[in-house]
């Protein structure tokens, strides 16, 4: 017997999933993948608002039948705008680390409570899964 899916339609999760916090890109998002990212702590605070840069992390959700599956990577967000892969420096990594187990806290109910979909670590992932991240 297979049990059918039923996603909620893409304006309402564009919504919901904007509402959990500043992290939705809806311009890098598609109707069957979200991109969320997070500048959470900040590389060089004395240059002008527009040149700076910060350490943080971007997420990637992707539909499957049942629901969803993410990857995650860290690094920083340069002045032209755009995610450089990269080691988080010692005195930033928890203000990082906890943005992203912050978000995931509140991602998790939405997807799995309220839309009764699943939310996995793709297979492909690189990082720790975020239910062993939020365990810490």
């Amino acid at each position: 017997m297979t049990i059918a899916t039923s996603f909620p339609p893409h304006g309402r999760l564009m919504s919901k999933l904007t509402a959990i916090g500043p992290y939705l890109r809806e311009k890098k998002s598609q109707p069957q993948r979200f991109f969320f990212d997070c500048l959470a702590s900040c590389v060089n605070a004395e240059k002008e608002p527009e040149l700076r840069e910060f350490w943080g992390w971007w997420l990637v959700m992707t539909a499957t039948d049942t629901g969803y599956e993410y990857e995650y990577d860290f690094g920083r967000f340069n002045a032209a705008g755009e995610w450089v892969d990269g080691k988080l420096p010692a005195k930033h990594k928890d203000a990082v680390l906890k943005t992203l187990t912050d978000f995931y806290s509140k991602l998790t109910p939405f997807i799995i409570d309220e839309c009764q979909l699943t939310l996995s670590p793709a297979a492909k992932l690189t990082q720790t899964p975020l239910i062993e991240l939020s365990a810490n």
